[in-house]
């Protein structure tokens, strides 16, 4: 599984539908689920960003489909990072 550290903005629309964020979450995190994947962690910031969530997904197609899925919704606006755990980054400075 890879991993992803999604940053999410509140759009205008996500804003006024506030109270439907809890079931918004648990939705993205049922979705993630069937495409393979899974939600790590899920957090309210303040801040510049209003959410940060750990997703594992086995592909950055499967994340992308997601992340559109999400987009399609109209209540976020998200910045992706790849992230890369400590034995990923050990294999990668053995190339160097």
């Amino acid at each position: 599984m890879q991993t992803y550290i999604i940053l999410a903005k509140l759009t205008d629309e996500g804003l006024q539908s506030m109270k439907d964020a809890p079931q918004r979450i648990e939705k993205s995190a049922q979705d993630i689920k069937a495409m393979g994947g899974n939600m790590v962690g899920f957090y309210t910031v303040m801040g510049e960003y209003d959410y940060v969530a750990i997703f594992e997904a086995p592909n950055d197609e499967a994340i992308m489909d997601f992340l559109m899925k999400v987009g399609m919704g109209g209540s976020v606006r998200t910045t992706t990072l790849r992230a890369f755990n400590r034995d990923e980054l050990a294999k990668m400075v053995k190339k160097l």
